[in-house]
């Protein structure tokens, strides 16, 4: 979060089973409804397969993996986020999509004061309806996840 007592953030809020999380506005480029995932035979776990984007090979990544919950089919209620990681482009697979929120560092508890080594959490909101995890995009894929992936949206681009 911004300082100062008056920051505001805008933040989408999405859902993975009930947990609510969300990430900033800045990072998400647009939600899609889930549409086919090309599947990738050497991919990791994380990884989810690609998908073409007006042209974008773009890499899918399995959410529900990243963030520990339990695996589960592919529903056509699903969704695709979209987002800009620190050094990629990405599609988080994540149940429903809940929109913008615009919150005030009242709000906010840093992931430091949470659980110190956190190395994913930005930190977490207090709201009168419960907890809202921040992820750090740019936290997201670790360097060995990166190169993986470079790998693998490289070949699939036909780029040796």
């Amino acid at each position: 979060m911004n300082t100062g007592a008056t920051a505001r953030q805008s933040l989408v809020v999405f859902s993975l089973d009930e947990q609510r999380y969300a990430i900033p506005l800045e990072q998400v480029r647009n939600a899609l409804r889930m549409v086919a995932v090309t599947p990738v035979p050497e991919g990791r776990a994380l990884l989810m397969g690609l998908i073409d984007l007006a042209g974008n090979v773009i890499p899918v990544i399995d959410t529900r993996a990243r963030f520990q919950h339990p695996d589960r089919e592919i529903r056509l209620s699903d969704q695709l986020l979209v987002v800009t990681t620190g050094r990629r482009t990405v599609a988080l697979w994540v149940d429903n999509t809940w929109g913008v929120l615009e919150v005030t560092e009242e709000h906010f508890v840093p992931a430091a004061q949470i659980v110190p080594g956190l190395d994913s959490l930005a930190g977490a909101l207090k709201l009168p309806d419960g907890l809202i995890l921040i992820h750090d995009l740019d936290r997201l894929l670790s360097l060995d996840d990166e190169r993986s992936i470079e790998g693998i949206v490289s070949e699939a681009r036909g780029v040796p």
